[in-house]
């Protein structure tokens, strides 16, 4: 059982090649990973789409209050506040890209926040129980007096990051 099921793993995560994003930790920036040739380096696992999904600003929803505090009362002139990928608009699911963490940059620390980051996790990972059949594991605590910590990990790969809030 175990074997037909590390094959059904190994199957699934073949379903990823995608051009490799390095992240590096001290400058909070991922870029795409040369080879020793010169070549772009593909990656074959869930890490670059992982990376994507939560490094990527989602667009706000029209009742997510934004951190600099414009509401419906005093709604932007330009869609920039919202932040979003503009590509978004082409997909015919209507599925977004990224993630909402950036609503907590000015969040204080408490409970509602972490929950806030977990449920924005878990809706940036969706794609995962979606295509997979297997949701990512999530998990978020506070690591620091304005810093959440977070783990996520699909079939085995994990990721760990840190992320300023508040301020």
């Amino acid at each position: 059982m175990n074997g037909a099921r590390a094959r059904a793993d190994t199957a699934r995560m073949n379903e990823f090649i995608d051009l490799a994003l390095i992240f590096d930790a001290s400058t909070r920036r991922a870029d795409l990973s040369l080879g020793e040739d010169g070549d772009l380096v593909l990656d074959p696992t869930a890490v670059t789409p992982m990376l994507m999904s939560i490094g990527l600003d989602r667009r706000a929803r029209t009742d997510d209050p934004l951190p600099s505090g414009i509401t419906e009362l005093n709604q932007p002139a330009s869609l920039s506040e919202r932040r979003g990928w503009a590509g978004d608009a082409l997909d015919a699911q209507r599925r977004r890209a990224g993630s909402r963490l950036w609503l907590l940059e000015r969040a204080k620390k408490t409970e509602i926040t972490l929950l806030a980051a977990e449920h924005y996790l878990t809706e940036a990972l969706g794609w995962a129980g979606d295509e997979l059949s297997e949701p990512a594991e999530i998990e978020v605590a506070w690591v620091g007096a304005e810093v959440l910590g977070f783990r996520a990990a699909v079939l085995g790969h994990e990721i760990t990051l840190t992320r300023r809030v508040g301020g």
